[in-house]
């Protein structure tokens, strides 16, 4: 099977399976039935697309309530380091997180359910992300955790104090003034 558990339950790894010959590679990047075999049930509306330069950090953005979102991410251009933080109310992992690298070398994807704050730091010179959503944006829903928040300890592998950070993104709240 192409999914590898991460140390969060919900948060999966995809590993397409590659197919490559003389003229270059093909994979699948999304099969439905595939992924509800696995128990990813999602019925993803919005894909979206960004394009970084190193250092940059993307994030930790999420959506709340009703607007909430599962995201599947890959990168088509560079690498990244991704990272989902649990926000479920009452999960054994909350405030925990999981940070995998995501590249167009390695072609690995990651979804991440409902309830969970997202985002990325770019490690190449360059990055294009992309990433499905299974519900639509909502401006008025929208919520964020401060990146550099000590009590997360996420190494984001790029210096966090010289890093580009949106001027919205700079002033979000640590992870114990949100909830």
């Amino acid at each position: 099977m192409p999914f590898i558990e991460t140390k969060i339950p919900g948060v999966v790894i995809f590993e397409p399976r590659i197919f490559t010959d003389d003229r270059g590679y093909f994979f699948e990047t999304y099969n439905e039935k595939v992924f509800k075999e696995a128990g990813i049930d999602a019925r993803f509306v919005q894909d979206n697309q960004s394009k970084s330069s190193y250092g940059v950090i993307r994030g930790l953005h999420f959506q709340k309530g009703e607007h909430a979102q599962a995201k599947l991410v890959r990168v088509l251009q560079g690498s990244v380091l991704d990272v989902a933080v649990d926000l479920r109310p009452g999960s054994d992992t909350f405030g925990k997180h999981v940070a995998v690298e995501l590249s167009d070398v390695n072609n690995l994807q990651l979804f991440i359910p409902r309830g969970f704050a997202h985002g990325f730091s770019v490690l190449s010179k360059t990055a294009v992300f992309a990433y499905k959503c299974d519900n639509f944006y909502c401006k008025e829903s929208e919520g964020g955790i401060n990146c550099a928040d000590p009590e997360l300890e996420i190494d984001w592998q790029v210096p966090v104090e010289s890093a580009c950070l949106s001027e919205k993104d700079k002033v979000l709240p640590r992870l114990k003034e949100c909830f």
